[in-house]
């Protein structure tokens, strides 16, 4: 029989999903998106550049904001050939890494609740205020911050930020092992995630996946370390992979993550420079028009790599945005590992991906 899961399921959020079943056993496996579509991409080609920010935040913005407009800012700084100074570069990486911490929190305490883990989901989402108000305090905002703007940010750290971050971040570095006690290490938990959904990494390179998906997969591809942007060429850290390339794996990967979002911090935050937080220290505005051309730029969020294709024709509107997301460059992986298991894998498998349908329809 044809089993229907979603758009209203608990689990599967604003997807569905069309499941072919013999008894317990899933057959075949179908996905139906577009529920979440909003036509970013047209809505951006009558806008004027600095008005899409907001548009393009929209993607992914109650996860991870700065991951998704930081590519965008890129792609239009590099087509108008803006220079932005240090300070702003560093800025733009702490509120980046912050945000990942946030969005793996997020994602690690689905994980926990699908698992029936309820502990989990409280600690995680309770811990995620700390970054959250961090991040408030950076920009004004709690889940859609429109921090990075055309030629560096909207607003500098303001005093006391640094020492407070820190403070915070040793508590998270603490707080891991909890985590990882109640995850990671949980036999319960290792019987329920490990040798389910496994994804060997020449599969996950054949499907065209991205980020911590592809890493747990024991594939080390990071954007921010192979084609560095901002000041990520200045920090010391490591690109986590995993071995089996399981659901364990996955759901593991956001972890160690965090480690390392911690481990870049400290040194943003150690080493940011002096100086204008845009392009003028008066501010000066981004200019009307963009020169005729193309120019493309990827940034590594929170879900894995952001692409961003823009074109221009020499107006003050672009004449073409085309957003790679990473969410809709793992959908594949669904139909390829729910055929011919359990039903009950279905839920655990889809959670480990960490899946934004805004992500997915745009």
């Amino acid at each position: 029989m044809k089993l229907s899961m979603g758009p209203q399921h608990p689990v599967t959020s604003h997807f569905r999903f069309i499941l072919d079943v013999d008894g317990d056993a899933v057959l075949n496996f179908e996905w139906d998106v577009g529920y979440t579509h909003r036509g970013i991409e047209k809505i951006a080609e009558n806008r004027i550049y600095v008005q899409n920010i907001p548009v393009v935040e929209r993607i992914n913005s109650y996860c991870d904001s700065i991951g998704t407009t930081l590519g965008y800012v890129e792609v239009v700084e590099e087509l108008m050939d803006i220079q932005i100074p240090d300070r702003a570069k560093y800025l733009r990486v702490i509120a980046a890494e912050l945000n990942r911490i946030a969005s793996h929190l997020y994602a690690v305490s689905l994980v926990g609740i699908s698992a029936g883990f309820e502990t989990m989901l409280m600690w995680t989402i309770n811990d995620r205020e700390l970054i959250l108000d961090l991040l408030v305090k950076l920009s004004g905002q709690r889940i859609t911050y429109t921090y990075p703007t055309i030629g560096g940010v909207r607003w500098d750290m303001p005093d006391g930020f640094k020492e407070e971050a820190l403070e915070r971040l040793g508590y998270l570095e603490k707080r891991l092992e909890d985590y990882y006690r109640m995850m990671a290490w949980n036999r319960t938990f290792q019987m329920r995630f490990k040798n389910v959904g496994i994804l060997k990494s020449s599969d996950a390179v054949g499907l065209g996946i991205v980020g911590p998906n592809l890493r747990a997969s024991g594939v080390k591809v990071d954007v921010r370390k192979d084609e560095p942007y901002e000041v990520y060429d200045r920090f010391d850290f490591e690109v986590p992979t995993g071995k089996n390339g399981d659901s364990f794996d996955r759901a593991s990967m956001r972890l160690k993550e965090i480690e390392q979002s911690i481990v870049i911090l400290r040194q943003a935050l150690k080493d940011i420079p002096n100086g204008p937080i845009k392009c003028s220290p008066k501010g000066s505005k981004v200019p009307p028009t963009a020169p005729r051309g193309e120019a493309y730029s990827r940034v590594e969020s929170a879900r894995g790599e952001f692409g961003y294709y823009l074109v221009s024709d020499g107006k003050s509107k672009p004449y073409r945005l085309k957003i790679s997301t990473p969410s809709f460059r793992n959908l594949p992986a669904l139909p390829f590992l729910c055929r011919n298991i359990p039903l009950g894998d279905i839920p655990v498998i889809f959670i480990t991906f960490d899946y934004i349908p805004l992500d997915v329809d745009r």
